[in-house]
């Protein structure tokens, strides 16, 4: 499978001023228009295999054909993984169609090799390289049901022994168990004690689960899911389960800090793959609300309908903003990008959910349908749910930003406008990423800068006052945490800091998106900004309502012209298989 080609200065625009890719993404002409009825791996097919609780079988298909295994394989290693941004735009087809089937196949089994290739050695990357090129899946096992995210409190062992170590426990709600050649085992390494001293547990590279003894390991019975039902969720139990010294990732009591660098990606991959759940369901809606004839005109000429397509296409473009800035800063500001990587995969599910549930109020009753040509729709509505928890829920990631708020300083150079973009970056290196990031923070410093403009750009100067007041009061309010609110026992209080910087620096990657330069796009129609920033404001309730329609007006021009034209809606469009109606 090719790379999918970036834009260039020549590449054509869309009406807001955006540069369209020069073709689609490969997976999209491979999985080929899902509105069509004749198409195997269309919404149709989708649907028929999720009801069935099924993997998409014919889906895996293409995505076997295709290879998608290389792109979660570094280069150096013989895949096709560069860029994680560009990763998340290869994904987003398959997304759009079926987030289970994006999981199912595919993110679960990054999940779980990126913790190899931030702390394997020689022979265990290329191992790990050797079995995703093959085409087969690992899983990955963090979590035990009795603890939730708090992975310190983990009892599962790995027992030291003579060869090695014995495993000893359970891991359930663990994806892909009954199908996965390997897994990545998160176990304690130490003695239970009252206090975790975040050395207490190690990671277990088992390539090769049947290979295992069969009366000290066995793959515990599926477990079913409301949402992602083609997801096939079961579990672990090892019961003195011998695997061998090489089989430990990194060192001894490593565990939970190669877990958390790696979270970092996978957090990025998830909330960027994650809109296209709503791209794909705004497009359906669009569609729909075409089509459908009210009062003797279409509903999507309607004022309160042409509100809601064009509030979620600004919802889409802030969530695909900040996804796109979080994924790029691993390589561009990698000291800032763990904060950056919690703050994208609270904040971007959230905006994608709520929109989609806006939407279902166009579709109204059919929203509630699990056939017919919308029923896609009501589907992703379910599978978000379940996407954005992954491993790690909300709440979780706002407890990796909270206790870094205090410090924050706006004193350094601005975010590189690389960030923004879709040019190349440096290659991604695991060991530059932090567990607690610098104080300096390079994509709000653009907001801030911004802000201080004597000539503020024309879509900002309309909400100057209003984010300079947040921006001010949220370092304030920060700097004066107590200590003891920075962690677990945090209050509402201290929580909702932390979603209230989630919505600075989405505003800050929209500002920068807007006022970007560089070889790879134009700036985008200062309407854009001023309609975005709005969109912050009513979701965030920190800013005053708009009066001025316009700019949501010309947000919504902007979504019919790339339907007609076969653009996709994301930050960075792009040419797309299906058609309107």
């Amino acid at each position: 499978m090719t790379s999918p080609t970036t834009t260039t200065d020549n590449s054509p625009a869309t009406t807001l001023g955006f540069p369209v890719a020069e073709h689609p993404a490969p997976l999209d002409e491979l999985l080929g228009d899902p509105f069509a009825s004749d198409n195997p791996t269309g919404y149709e097919a989708a649907l028929a295999a999720d009801d069935r609780g099924e993997p998409f079988a014919a889906g895996e298909v293409v995505l076997d054909r295709a290879g998608l295994g290389a792109e979660y394989v570094p280069a150096g290693l013989g895949g096709r993984l560069t860029g994680v941004d560009t990763l998340v735009r290869r994904l987003r087809p398959v997304f759009r169609l079926d987030a289970g089937l994006g999981l199912g196949h595919g993110l679960t089994t990054l999940m779980a090799a990126l913790n190899v290739w931030t702390a394997g050695d020689t022979a265990q990357r290329a191992r790990v390289a050797r079995l995703l090129l093959d085409g087969r899946r690992l899983s990955v096992a963090y979590h035990e049901l009795e603890h939730g995210n708090d992975l310190t409190g983990n009892h599962l062992r790995a027992d030291p022994a003579p060869q090695g170590f014995t495993l000893h426990g359970l891991k359930r709600v663990i994806n892909n168990t009954d199908r996965a050649a390997g897994a990545v085992v998160f176990a304690r390494t130490t003695p239970w004690a009252s206090r975790p001293t975040g050395r207490d547990h190690s990671l277990i590279l088992l390539d090769d689960l049947t290979a295992l003894p069969d009366d000290t390991f066995r793959r515990l019975p599926r477990l079913r899911t409301s949402g992602l039902a083609g997801c096939r969720l079961g579990g672990f139990e090892f019961d003195g389960c011998p695997v061998p010294a090489d089989a430990l990732l990194g060192g001894l009591g490593e565990g939970s800090s190669v877990a958390l660098r790696s979270f970092q990606v996978s957090r990025c991959v998830t909330a960027g793959a994650g809109t296209a759940l709503l791209e794909a369901a705004l497009f359906g809606v669009h569609r729909f609300a075409t089509e459908r004839v009210l009062y003797g005109r279409p509903v999507s000429a309607l004022p309160h309908a042409r509100s809601l397509l064009a509030g979620a296409f600004a919802d889409l473009q802030v969530a695909g903003a900040l996804a796109r800035a979080a994924a790029r800063a691993l390589h561009l500001h990698p000291a800032a990008a763990g904060r950056y990587a919690a703050t994208a995969k609270y904040l971007v599910p959230r905006l994608v959910e709520d929109a989609l549930t806006d939407l279902a109020v166009l579709l109204g009753a059919r929203s509630y349908l699990r056939e017919g040509e919308y029923a896609f729709v009501g589907k992703h509505l379910r599978d978000i749910a379940g996407l954005s928890i992954g491993h790690a829920g909300g709440v979780s990631c706002q407890l990796t930003v909270l206790p870094e708020l205090p410090g924050l300083r706006l004193t350094g150079p601005p975010a590189d406008p690389a960030l923004f973009d879709d040019s190349p970056t440096p290659p991604l290196d695991p060991a530059a990423l932090r567990l607690r990031g610098s104080r300096e923070d390079p994509l709000l410093t653009v907001l801030a800068h911004a802000l201080d403009d004597a000539d503020p750009h024309p879509g900002l100067a309309p909400l100057a006052t209003g984010l300079r007041a947040e921006l001010d009061a949220v370092r304030a309010e920060s700097a004066a945490l107590p200590p003891a609110a920075r962690g677990v026992a945090a209050d509402h209080r201290a929580l909702a800091l932390t979603e209230r910087y989630a919505w600075l620096l989405a505003a800050a990657a929209c500002v920068g998106t807007a006022t970007r330069t560089g070889p790879t796009g134009g700036t985008p129609d200062p309407r854009w900004l001023r309609a975005v920033l709005e969109r912050i404001g009513r979701r965030s309730g920190r800013l005053p309502e708009p009066r001025d329609i316009a700019p949501l007006d010309a947000l919504y021009g902007e979504l019919e012209h790339r339907v007609a034209t076969g653009v996709s809606l994301d930050i960075d469009p792009e040419p797309v298989a299906r058609r309107p109606a």
